[in-house]
């Protein structure tokens, strides 16, 4: 992610305006049309703007206690038609029910919580993980 981490910061990812056109432009260079899109932590601050302003280019969307939830209203969320899956750890006390709290608005949601897996719960589980995201793979049209 620019901007974090040992990555040079990047004036385009100030703003949620910006991240979101970040994201798209990777999308498009990628040449992706209607991708699934994982967003972990971090991640959240470029997937979440982009879900609610162009939700309709993904095939679905996979939350993993992502930051930036409070960022949007419940109404905001209501209007997303994306299917999802609102993954997340047991053992993530912090992030975790705060992303669960604002992300059940999403009409099209389903919820996978992984027992005894923290924040990061595709590394401390990814078994499960990888079953729980396979299952949800494979019920999108």
């Amino acid at each position: 992610i620019p901007g974090y981490g040992d990555s040079p910061p990047a004036e385009m990812v100030v703003t949620a305006q910006g991240r979101m056109t970040f994201l798209d432009h990777i999308l498009q260079e990628l040449g992706m049309q209607r991708p699934v899109l994982v967003s972990p932590s971090m991640s959240g601050r470029f997937a979440l703007p982009f879900l609610l302003a162009q939700g309709d280019r993904l095939a679905g969307f996979v939350p993993i206690a992502p930051v930036g939830t409070k960022d949007y209203t419940a109404e905001q969320y209501q209007r997303v038609q994306t299917p999802t899956l609102i993954l997340y750890g047991d053992r993530d006390t912090s992030l975790a029910p705060q992303a669960l709290q604002n992300l059940q608005y999403l009409p099209e949601h389903r919820v996978a919580m992984l027992p005894g897996a923290g924040h990061a719960c595709y590394l401390d589980k990814p078994e499960d993980f990888h079953r729980a995201l396979l299952g949800f793979l494979r019920q999108l049209k």
